[in-house]
């Protein structure tokens, strides 16, 4: 009988970094991020410590490219997901070893105000403290929606194409156009 075990990260903290989105051989998307943890106490002596401790975090698969699009440097996120630790030989031949935080769930803390102003995305906004999967979903029903928004804007465009084709010298007012 195999003893149960569990291999499990919860993590609050603030990005020290921008993502790095990049893409493996065969399609599938990896982000990189950094976060940086705090903690205080108090000595014997009353004075108080802080410890600031640094965590690589790995993303993959459409929660990499939501955290690519929705996160930026100094933003406060809630992670969890388990350690992975992966050994290799450098180019000088000494071997290295490496822990990171593969997450499968990540959710935004803070407001995007506090924040470069400059990411105005419409999907940001609706994202704030929401889990992925459910702004994946929130993300498919935009999709679904705006089809017929653009199927009707080329309709519409097309019919105005053939209204100035056929109208030849006749004058159009705008009180003529049904919409």
């Amino acid at each position: 009988m195999s003893a149960r075990s569990l291999n499990k990260v919860t993590l609050i903290g603030n990005l020290t970094r921008d993502p790095e989105l990049r893409f493996t051989p065969s399609g599938t998307a990896v982000c990189t991020l950094g976060l940086a943890t705090n903690r205080s106490w108090t000595t014997q002596t009353g004075e108080t410590r802080e410890e600031t401790e640094f965590h690589r975090i790995v993303a993959w698969n459409k929660l990499a490219e939501l955290c690519s699009q929705l996160l930026a440097k100094g933003r406060k996120i809630y992670v969890e997901g388990r350690l992975a630790t992966h050994s290799w030989t450098a180019q000088d031949g000494s071997q290295r070893t490496t822990t990171e935080i593969v997450i499968d769930d990540m959710i935004i803390l803070d407001s995007k105000k506090v924040v470069k102003e400059s990411q105005t995305d419409e999907t940001e906004a609706a994202a704030e403290s929401v889990p992925y999967e459910e702004t994946a979903e929130a993300d498919k029903a935009k999709e679904i929606k705006a089809k017929p928004v653009a199927k009707k804007t080329a309709v519409v465009k097309e019919e105005k194409k053939e209204a100035e084709e056929t109208s030849g010298s006749e004058d159009i007012t705008p009180d003529d156009i049904p919409f």
